[in-house]
């Protein structure tokens, strides 16, 4: 008898449970993340009464596969680049009311008795609202292209990297069992290293190599190239002691800065949906019902907190970081929810056994309720925040107001501004890329020399030259390179007191360059020797090869940035304009009223109060149109409005079709058909054009055979004679009723 491996019948049993649920809850229009939770209680072990999974490890590992995957595609849609456009709004929002709630979930667990762990990863937890979720639902409510929007997957961006942040610093925590701050220092300072080194040669190497690849890429070559980039870097981060969802989010925003990414997004959703469910499969598995009586009140404890406190510290954030009353609310009410990264660290508890064995259903269920209640509150966004401007005082609606306005206008940087943000990024940097030198030198390009070149002095003198070679572009852009050079050069001219100070940075950099090279050489010679080879090397090579090593710097930098803003460059937007307008992206919809029509006649400034900024085609860019510019299906529009003006131009756009209309004629009925024309035909006698074919059966005569020979795209003053055969598309049902 064939034995079937556990492993398939497990998967098999699961995938099935999945689909009965999903169908479900597709059905009566909930998140599809319940149901596969729920598929994964009803197949658990703690149903007796339902098969139930008998590998459950197996399941763990496709559990792992899937936050792999999971987080892979979160990195898609993350991009470094946008946390960096986002700006102070988003950030400050997000850390301040993660920072609250990270502190309302530790206290609520110290006041029902918890342990100081458990308190600490239910904050953790309670802290991190869901990507997923909150797109899912305004994709269905149709408001991605509302302003506030754009705040809240800022704020989202900000969230998933400091979620990746505190799957350190957490994990740290349980290793250790106590707050070091020593360690904890060090794996914050660990990950920022890491960071920076792997965005900086990702973003140099990869999509250098996808642009020599590209007529090799077909789907097929594409999925298993990104798959393959996802999984190594997951080894590498490994290996340097991160978890492998570290790794897989990072490969993801690697490749989100390149111009291939909405393809291999397109390419890996399949592998991320499908493994993805796996996942929530194994997260439904570990909740036992009983478990949930048991801890009822906990769990409405712990909603509670995450729908008011997310909209109170939310609210908070907005405001202190600028933005309207309106937009705060409305962001607010929209981020009241946890969801994948919640599961991951109560995951993360769970596995390393430092939390209770409560904590992980109490904050599933948390999540399937938030889940739950997400688009409703999205709703009720816009009456509550009419609601407190009927209750709040006229005094504190103005200073919000006046705050606002405020803030808004502060754009300006000072020369010191300028000079010291550009210095210390050129300085964390390429120390960063000095320091994996450095490393690489010691770890691999010594031992490698010393086994296979030269042995003793000879082979530690090679190493050493060959290890400045490498560092001698970063060297030089660290101490010795001119950086905003307007900001410095009005600072030495026309401030009287700033001379010192800036000889003092320029000292420092240099100091800074010896600093390294004397590390690398006292690995190899005592202090005195490495500290005057080090100061020998800087001013010899650095002076004199100064013009050599610019301008291979400058072709380094010249290719990392055409790297990085490639994805940009092919589609830039203007920035967030004032008051309450905002850009949106508006597709014509081939069914739409729009299409084939001028700008002028449209008149969608006249009747909608929008303007038309941009018209993409294709690969064809048209800002600015003029008011003969037509519009035609598939025409992606950047317009300009009000987000009440928006919505009202949003449906002309997508267009409706009219019922009475014969909008709805079913694509298999249209069929290639072959007839034969007797005397007694309707038709025979009579020419294709006078025959009415065309308008009895929605057709076309495409060819004709007569005594043997064959007529192609007959003319249409064509006599049917007897014996004909005719061949005619179109519709299955109508053809024959003409000819009978």
């Amino acid at each position: 008898m064939i034995h079937l491996p556990d492993l398939i019948a497990d998967l098999g049993l699961i995938l099935a449970a999945a689909g009965f649920t999903t169908l479900v809850f597709k059905k009566i229009k909930q998140p599809l993340v319940l149901g596969y939770i729920l598929a994964g209680v009803l197949v658990g072990p703690y149903l007796d009464f339902l098969p139930t999974v008998s590998d459950s490890k197996s399941i763990e590992i496709w559990g792992e596969i899937g936050v792999i995957f999971l987080l892979f595609s979160l990195g898609l849609e993350f991009s470094f680049k946008k946390l960096v456009k986002v700006g102070g709004s988003a950030s400050i929002t997000a850390i301040v009311k993660v920072g609250f709630l990270i502190l309302a979930g530790y206290g609520i667990g110290k006041l029902m008795g918890w342990s100081d762990m458990d308190s600490l990863f239910l904050g953790g937890i309670l802290s991190i609202s869901s990507t997923m979720i909150t797109l899912k639902a305004f994709e269905e409510l149709g408001i991605k292209h509302k302003k506030f929007a754009g705040l809240v997957f800022g704020v989202l961006i900000v969230e998933d990297l400091v979620a990746i942040l505190l799957l350190v610093l957490f994990s740290t925590l349980a290793v250790s069992q106590q707050s070091a701050a020593n360690e904890m220092l060090f794996s914050i300072l660990k990950l920022g290293f890491f960071l920076v080194l792997w965005f900086l040669g990702g973003i140099f190497l990869i999509p250098t190599f996808l642009k020599v690849t590209k007529k090799l890429m077909n789907d097929e070559t594409m999925l298993v190239v990104s798959l393959a980039l996802c999984l190594v870097m997951v080894m590498v981060a490994v290996k340097v002691g991160f978890s492998p969802a570290l790794g897989a989010f990072i490969m993801g925003s690697i490749l989100a800065e390149t111009t291939q990414a909405e393809r291999i997004e397109h390419l890996t959703k399949s592998v991320k949906d499908l493994f993805s469910a796996v996942f929530f499969v194994s997260v439904g598995m570990l909740i036992d019902p009983q478990m949930l009586i048991k801890y009822a009140t906990p769990i409405i404890l712990v909603t509670l907190v995450i729908i008011i406190g997310k909209i109170v510290f939310t609210v908070l954030g907005a405001l202190l970081a600028g933005q309207p009353l309106k937009t705060s609310v409305q962001a607010g009410m929209s981020l009241a929810q946890i969801g994948e990264f919640s599961f991951i660290i109560a995951t993360l508890g769970a596995t390393l056994k430092v939390t209770s064995d409560f904590l992980y259903p109490i904050a599933v269920v948390a999540a399937a309720i938030t889940t739950f209640t997400t688009p409703y509150l999205i709703k009720l966004s816009e009456p509550f925040y009419n609601f407190l401007i009927k209750v709040l005082p006229k005094k504190w609606l103005d200073a919000i107001d006046r705050y606002s306005s405020g803030t808004q206008g502060i754009t300006t940087l000072s020369d010191w501004k300028v000079l010291l943000r550009a210095y210390i990024f050129n300085t964390i940097i390429h120390s960063v890329i000095i320091v994996a030198v450095i490393f690489l030198a010691l770890r691999y390009v010594h031992p490698f020399i010393t086994q296979n070149i030269a042995e003793g002095v000879n082979g530690t003198i090679i190493s050493i030259v060959v290890s400045l070679i490498l560092m001698s572009p970063f060297l030089w852009a660290l101490s010795i390179r001119r950086i905003q050079k307007v900001a410095y050069s009005h600072l030495w001219l026309n401030k009287k007191y700033t001379r010192g100070p800036l000889i003092s940075i320029e000292f420092f950099r240099i100091a800074l360059g010896v600093l390294f090279v004397g590390f690398l050489v006292y690995e190899f010679f005592d202090t005195l020797i490495a500290a005057g080879i080090a100061f020998s090397l800087i001013i010899v090579g650095m002076f004199i090869f100064s013009r050599r090593l610019q301008s291979f710097y400058d072709k380094l930098e010249k290719r990392f940035l055409l790297n990085l803003n490639a994805r940009e460059s092919k589609n830039t937007q203007p920035d967030i304009l004032p008051w309450d307008t905002h850009l949106a992206d508006l597709i014509v919809a081939p069914e739409s009223k729009l299409a084939g029509k001028t700008l002028v006649e449209l008149a969608v400034r006249e009747k909608y109060g929008v303007n038309i900024a941009l018209i993409e085609r294709g690969k064809i860019m048209i800002p600015t149109p003029g008011r003969d510019e037509q519009l035609f299906p598939n025409d992606k529009v950047m317009v300009i409005g009000t987000d009440d003006q928006l919505a009202a131009v949003k449906e002309l756009f997508e267009g409706s079709m009219d019922e009475n209309t014969e909008s709805s004629f079913p694509r298999e009925d249209m069929a290639l058909q072959k007839v034969v024309i007797s005397s007694s035909s309707p038709v025979y006698g009579q020419s294709i054009r006078t025959s009415g074919i065309r308008e009895a059966t929605q057709g076309l005569v495409v060819g004709i055979e007569r005594k043997g020979q064959r007529i192609l795209n007959p003319d249409s003053n064509l006599i049917f004679e007897n014996g004909d055969i005719v061949w005619i598309v179109g519709n299955n049902k109508k053809v024959p009723n003409l000819f009978t």
